[in-house]
């Protein structure tokens, strides 16, 4: 049997397809990587990981007969993608399967905001509003303009969504797509027009940032930004001073920078709802995606070819 790197958990489940099929070595369990490598490094052929292990450079280097990398996540930029393609290595992760659980994770983002939920919530459990009346008044979801970042397979999930509250969908991506929404080729101007903008782009270094500053000044001090992305897509520093110096609405936020480390002011903001990165963390979804991890490295076995490959692999 070909010897598999297990980098990341694993679930009883997967364990039990694997191991028929592979030789599973945990990396969790090895005490010193550079000695294993030294004596089996050559062996291993394939690697189980995450979207956020990814394969780190110094494994990567350390395996040089490896063949096939299955993620268990639809982000993949903790993988050099680059690397392996010129290595050979095909790369493979888990899409479609969690479509509709990040995107009912943003709808539970956008109406916490809008509709004041961690106010109200805390309020009706202190005794405040028998004490002290009526609590303020909230947004509707409904007629709002909804800008989205990033127009795949989620981002058209969340949209499709979004339609239910009869607003104006507006998406912004390196290039139009075959969707009926409006197209804005400049991040910037739909800022400027949306109410709510939706985070759903990539991680990587295309994206890094790329909501700055300056596009949250024109998102504007009612504007509301939903990060179910990659933390890095954000500006965390430039969030932090618009949230405290009003410039903008409000923000909730699944995925940060650092994770799982969360700023202080972010915690302490009452212009937040703060989510510890569990745009996918249902029993049925998790399911899900373990078993298409699975699935790429035992068809891999059995033909060459994992199921759902990254797109930079998809050629191979």
């Amino acid at each position: 049997m070909p010897d598999c790197l297990v980098i990341c958990n694993i679930t009883d489940a997967m364990h039990q397809r694997l191991a028929p099929a592979f030789t599973l070595h945990f990396l969790r369990e090895i005490e010193d990587f550079d000695t294993w490598a030294a004596e089996h490094g050559s062996k291993v052929e394939a690697v189980c990981t995450d979207g956020h292990l990814g394969v780190p450079a110094h494994v990567l280097d350390a395996l040089p007969n490896l063949k096939v990398a299955s993620s268990y996540g639809v982000g993949y930029d903790a993988i050099d993608t680059e690397a392996c393609v010129a290595r050979g290595i095909k790369v493979s992760h888990t899409p479609d399967v969690l479509n509709g659980e990040v995107a009912n994770t943003t709808l539970m983002l956008l109406l916490t905001c809008l509709r004041n939920f961690r106010h109200d919530e805390a309020y009706a459990r202190s005794g405040d509003w028998e004490a002290k009346g009526n609590a303020p008044l909230s947004r509707s979801p409904d007629g709002l303009r909804y800008g989205i970042l990033g127009m795949g397979r989620i981002g058209q999930e969340i949209a499709r969504r979004l339609e239910v509250f009869g607003g104006k969908i507006l998406y912004h991506t390196r290039s139009e797509k075959d969707v009926p929404y409006e197209y804005v080729p400049v991040l910037k101007d739909m800022a400027r027009r949306a109410d709510v903008l939706i985070c759903i782009t990539p991680g990587g270094p295309a994206t890094e940032k790329l909501v700055d500053a300056a596009v949250l000044e024109e998102l504007g001090p009612n504007g509301l930004l939903i990060n179910v992305s990659r933390g890095s897509v954000v500006d965390e520093a430039a969030l932090i001073a618009a949230l405290e110096a009003g410039t903008l609405g409000m923000a909730g936020l699944d995925v940060f920078e650092r994770e799982p480390h969360i700023p202080d002011a972010l915690k302490a903001s009452d212009r937040t709802v703060l989510l510890p990165h569990v745009g996918s963390a249902t029993l049925e979804t998790r399911a899900a995606m373990g078993n298409l991890t699975v699935d790429n490295l035992l068809q891999w076995l059995e033909d060459g070819s994992p199921k759902t490959p990254v797109p930079e692999c998809a050629h191979m």
